[in-house]
């Protein structure tokens, strides 16, 4: 800081002899009274000014470089002894700093040290504590795993001998239960075999030609009609011995008034011999045997036609026609094939035929005709109920008005019974009111009601 105020010091005094130069010049060449001299001499001595000033600039400049040379070097002496000296007073105090430090580290340590070896024994103490509680825990754990599982094993044990036990009666009765129906098979199939061999006898005997048509027709005539709509064996001609199989009978009126029936004469008939020639001709592919055979078994069913119709119809204890019955679809569609046989039949022997099926819907028809005559039969008797229903009606309406006669006097007796009950309720509500020495009031009949 006093080198720096130094120099300061020298430059303002630099500065102020600079400007009283300048002062005395500008003065001289200002003043009036001064002689005025040769221009020349005033340049000289202006010349010699400036020499002086920089001369005396230049001298000032020594001064201050020698002055601040000086100062930098007793600065830098000063500077290099300040840093010498902290330097051995860093030295001092980073030994003193670190054996402060060393000391604390070693307290440190040792505390850590005593800290560390307690806490390892508390965790010792502690990690032994729960291993004893582990061991302890998994001990109850594994009992009680242990007692579980023999109760679920024998629970396992007695289910599992329960469900065999089930499983093995449900198994021997589901054998025997199969046994039983291997049983029942057995005799359903010699049952089976025995109807085999009877429908092999029906078909084959030579005697029971008609016998599989005529089971077939009696099992139609069940399924529609009542036993008391049909007869077998029926004898229609008058004075003939000759039976047809089945016969419907219908309502008629006899000659005499009274109600006789009239009947519908069905047979049965199943040419098997010649229809099993032309099933036979037709796999051969054989054209002309198929038709010989379909011409024999046209000629068969006309002759059988024949035989019904002279046999069975006798009008009017018959009808006009006769129903002559082919137990098979196949055997009826292949007579139907043939160009106008059944026209020819009904129209010269008054027979129709009929398969399964359409025997089934003519005997519906007829079913649905005799449940229209019942109905009209019936429906004299059903006027007569209704003029009953009618006289019974009337009747019920007189009684209907003695009933509401009585309602009506049993009504008025029940209001008198209301007023009588009212006038009663009026005078015992008063009888608190009365004195124990007065007598009772009479009870008015006649007393208006609330």
């Amino acid at each position: 800081m006093s080198d720096r105020s130094l120099l300061i010091g020298l430059l303002v005094l630099v500065a102020l002899q600079a400007v009283g130069l300048a002062w005395l010049v500008w003065r001289r060449l200002t003043d009036p009274a001064a002689p005025v001299d040769d221009p020349e001499r005033l340049q000289a001595t202006a010349d010699a000014i400036i020499d002086a000033g920089h001369a005396h600039s230049e001298r000032v400049e020594r001064e201050l470089r020698t002055e601040v040379q000086g100062s930098a070097r007793g600065t830098r002496q000063e500077l290099n002894a300040a840093l010498a000296q902290f330097q051995r007073l860093l030295l001092t105090q980073t030994g003193e700093a670190s054996r402060t430090q060393s000391e604390h580290l070693r307290q440190l340590t040792e505390a850590n040290d005593r800290r560390l070896a307690g806490l390892q024994q508390s965790m010792e103490q502690r990690l032994d504590a729960v291993q004893l509680s582990v061991e302890q825990r998994l001990a109850s754990l594994q009992a009680d795993n242990e007692r579980k599982l023999e109760q679920m094993r024998a629970t396992v044990d007695e289910k599992l001998h329960a469900t065999l036990e089930a499983r093995l009666g449900e198994s021997f009765k589901q054998v025997a239960d199969r046994l039983e129906q291997v049983h029942r098979g057995l005799g359903e199939m010699q049952t089976l075999a025995q109807g085999v061999g009877d429908l092999k006898r029906v078909l084959g005997n030579v005697k029971t030609r008609g016998l599989l048509g005529e089971v077939q027709l009696a099992a139609l005539l069940e399924q529609v009609f009542t036993v008391e709509q049909y007869a077998t064996n029926v004898v229609t001609v008058p004075g003939s011995n000759d039976r047809v199989e089945f016969a419907i009978r219908l309502p008629g009126r006899g000659a005499a008034g009274l109600d006789a029936p009239v009947w519908l004469p069905i047979d049965a008939k199943f040419p098997r011999e010649d229809y099993e020639r032309l099933l036979d001709a037709q796999d051969r592919a054989d054209k002309p045997a198929a038709e010989l055979a379909a011409r024999a078994l046209e000629l068969r069913v006309r002759d059988e036609a024949r035989t019904i119709a002279a046999k069975y119809l006798a009008p009017p204890h018959t009808t006009d026609f006769a129903v002559l019955f082919l137990p098979t679809e196949g055997l009826y569609a292949e007579l139907l094939r043939r160009p106008g046989l059944n026209e020819r039949l009904q129209r010269e022997h008054r027979v129709t035929l009929a398969g399964p099926t359409t025997l089934l819907a003519m005997l519906n028809s007829l079913q649905m005709g005799f449940r229209t005559l019942a109905l009209e039969q019936r429906s004299a008797e059903v006027w007569k109920i209704l003029g009953a229903v009618k006289m019974e009606f009337s009747r019920f309406g007189e009684v209907l008005e003695k009933t509401r006669k009585k309602l009506h006097e049993a009504s008025q007796t029940i209001e008198s019974a209301e007023v009588r009950t009212r006038a009663m309720a009026r005078q015992l509500r008063s009888v608190e009111s009365l004195d124990p020495a007065d007598g009772p009031p009479a009870l008015s009949a006649d007393a208006p009601p609330e």
